[in-house]
């Protein structure tokens, strides 16, 4: 970040507050993420005018009217495609793309694995509710299979998504996964994702409470998400449970949950998160884990260091200035063979 883009002053949430009436219903996880994004940006330490929000279609994609800075409202898909080009044509921004699992993982799939590629230092906020809200409850990718919406009334019969598997297979740099029912888990996660260079991707399992209401309730509900959700940090043991006795050990290649105490297992024994591994392989498998087996991972899965593209691309820009004897556009237009029409 340039010295030229960081906030001096003293910015608040109310800063960050927009007028305009919310057009998302009683109940909807989005209002929760909304607050903690305006509690976020203050401490990114980025100037307000120096930050843009991207979306694409979906009740997500209104986000741009619902925060006071600077915003696109883009086309179905095309969120990821415009954060580039934003990007890239200004490095100093601070570009955050808002998105949903049909708008980021259906039409704009293509443009979703190439902006993690390629990691340009953007942050994607990836509302995942399991299906189509705005357009009235059809079946999106990571809807689950059988389940019953207005484009299955006999069940899905695909398989679904797994937008942490889609990030790790196109070599993304940073991913990370919250649920919208805790806001303080969303806040460190966004700051965090501010803070790295790349594409930081962040999966919020959103509830929807028209369409599919209490989608994530297995995971979220507060008598088992001490249970069902392990939220991992950098350097920690991978614990979890209601008496944090419970962890992750690895057992012949693949990741199995273990109970301090029983046969033998010590604290000695639990795995330690490094989200800073190159090798991506744990990650992987975090980022798969499921329910009833092994407990949802949560937090900052990955957060490697890797070229940046806006980077590289501005190195190679300055050695072509510096290097090519062809100055002016003139120039180029009479360099090489040429020849004259009478």
């Amino acid at each position: 970040m340039s010295e030229g883009n960081i906030n001096t002053g003293e910015l608040t949430r109310s800063d960050f507050k927009f007028p305009n009436p919310l057009k998302l219903f009683a109940g909807c996880g989005g209002h929760s993420v909304l607050a903690t994004v305006q509690n976020a940006l203050p401490e990114t330490g980025v100037k307000k005018e120096n930050i843009v929000f991207v979306s694409g279609i979906g009740c997500s994609s209104r986000f741009p009217y619902y925060i006071d800075t600077y915003g696109v409202h883009g086309m179905h898909g095309r969120a990821a495609a415009i954060a580039s080009g934003i990007k890239v044509a200004n490095p100093n921004l601070s570009v955050w793309v808002v998105t949903g699992d049909g708008d980021m993982m259906a039409i704009g799939g293509n443009h979703f694995i190439h902006i993690l590629r390629r990691n340009i230092n953007v942050n994607i906020l990836l509302f995942n509710n399991k299906i189509y809200g705005l357009t009235k409850g059809q079946y999106s990718p990571t809807t689950p299979m059988g389940s019953l919406t207005k484009t299955s009334p006999d069940g899905t019969i695909e398989n679904p998504f797994n937008p942490g598997e889609l990030s790790m297979g196109a070599q993304g740099s940073f991913f990370a996964r919250v649920v919208d029912t805790e806001p303080k888990m969303m806040k460190e996660v966004m700051i965090k994702a501010s803070e790295h260079r790349g594409t930081s991707m962040i999966e919020v399992l959103q509830n929807c409470i028209i369409f599919a209401n209490q989608i994530h309730n297995e995971i979220t509900g507060k008598e088992v998400r001490k249970e069902h959700q392990i939220y991992l940090k950098h350097g920690e043991p991978m614990l979890y449970g209601t008496e944090s006795n419970k962890g992750l050990v690895l057992e012949k290649g693949r990741l199995k949950s273990v109970t301090l105490g029983e046969n033998g297992i010590t604290l000695d024994d639990i795995l330690i998160h490094d989200v800073k591994d190159p090798d991506d392989t744990v990650h992987y498998m975090l980022t798969r884990m499921s329910l009833p087996d092994l407990p949802v991972a949560m937090g900052v899965i990955r957060s490697c260091e890797c070229p940046v593209y806006e980077s590289m691309l501005f190195d190679q820009v300055e050695y072509a200035r510096k290097e090519t004897s062809i100055k002016t556009v003139n120039e180029l237009l009479r360099s090489g063979n040429t020849f004259q029409v009478d």
